[in-house]
């Protein structure tokens, strides 16, 4: 059986992350979304056991076409949690040209650390590529419409975080 493990911060995770995960379902017997709770990345908006349940609920949203991936959390090196967890690949998602250089280098790095674990690149499909958790948070805290953007649920919980209401624009 080939594990892939597709690692991230998933802080929240959005459509273009599902896009990602099961298209990666489609290549491998079985994927991982590893949420990374190795300390949280300034301005973490949810905790790791919420990302956890957002990932998850999502997931099984997806019915069948998400039957293959799992959710699970790791901290550490990815590579040292793929080898723990038994996974030959590590799955990446480029949105454009600027994460390029960054994955080209992590995917050296990795390659250095453990030679035998792959990193696989999937290109996000181009309706998806401008999606950014950074940018859905920043958006969601605005109380901008991020609806098509992430999974109902996962908008319906950047709403109670930030209890928006339509913001009053001074005239």
């Amino acid at each position: 059986m080939t594990l892939a493990i597709y690692p991230g911060s998933f802080d929240p995770i959005s459509i273009g992350h599902l896009d990602v995960a099961l298209r990666a379902a489609r290549l491998f017997d079985r994927v991982t979304v590893a949420v990374y709770a190795g300390g949280d990345k300034p301005g973490a908006l949810f905790a790791v056991p919420e990302r956890l349940a957002l990932a998850r609920e999502a997931f099984s949203a997806a019915g069948d076409a998400g039957a293959n991936v799992g959710v699970d959390s790791f901290s550490g090196l990815t590579v040292e949690y793929a080898r723990a967890v038994g996974a030959t690949t590590i799955v990446r998602g480029l949105r454009a040209v600027s994460d390029f250089e960054y994955e080209f280098k992590l995917a050296h790095m990795n390659d250095h650390l453990a030679p035998e674990i792959e990193v696989v690149c999937l290109m996000t499909s181009s309706r998806h590529s401008f999606i950014s958790s950074s940018l859905i948070r920043e958006v969601a805290a605005l109380g901008g419409d991020v609806a098509g953007l992430v999974p109902d649920h996962v908008r319906d919980a950047l709403r109670a975080r930030f209890d928006t209401a339509a913001p009053v624009i001074p005239r």
